[in-house]
């Protein structure tokens, strides 16, 4: 990996994650946690009509995720870069009842990753094509190219998510998309 693409990917991380965290300041904090089990149910959508720009979002998503405690993770875009890559965005809604926060074992169980603190690291996408299973990608530091530190989302309430991948072969249209303690779903690549 270049330095340049290394110093481009920082800046990235670092405006997302100022991004969050501003939009996350004016959505507070609440208590209580439930451990209840994911729903194993997923629903990706297939529409036609025109491809709208990946980096604006859609209305309909590309998959929605139901996960434990009312949280459904809907993925709005997954996008090919021309650095070898690929960006999943997306947010995390709570649509439970009570204030709650994203599971711990979302970050996966990688030490690296455990390190450095709350994350979506325990994200995979499997191309069951070529067989491999793609993991988050992490910086120079180890830290995943991921969403971090996220705090109680209110009832009702979301924030913006991203995660970002090696990209699968240029041949690959569709990838599986897995988080721990959400469902599965099967998302296709733009770009």
């Amino acid at each position: 990996m270049s330095i340049r693409f290394t110093a481009k990917a920082r800046r990235r991380v670092v405006a997302l994650t100022v991004a969050a965290g501003l939009a996350l300041g004016v959505a507070g904090c609440g208590g209580g946690s439930d451990d209840k089990k994911p729903e194993a149910s997923a629903s990706a959508s297939k529409g036609g009509g025109s491809d709208p720009n990946p980096q604006e979002g859609t209305d309909e998503p590309l998959a929605e995720l139901k996960g434990e405690s009312g949280l459904i993770l809907k993925i709005t875009s997954a996008t090919r870069d021309s650095g070898g890559f690929i960006t999943v965005n997306g947010e995390v809604k709570n649509d439970g009842s009570e204030a709650t926060r994203i599971p711990i074992r979302t970050q996966g169980d990688e030490t690296e990753i455990i390190r450095h603190g709350s994350s979506l690291g325990g994200a995979t996408l499997v191309d069951s094509s070529t067989k491999k299973r793609y993991y988050v990608l992490r910086d120079t530091d180890g830290r995943p190219l991921t969403t971090t530190d996220m705090p109680r989302i209110k009832a009702g309430d979301s924030i913006p998510v991203f995660m970002q991948f090696p990209a699968p072969p240029s041949s690959t249209a569709e990838v599986t998309f897995q988080l721990p303690t959400f469902a599965s779903a099967t998302i296709k690549i733009s770009g």
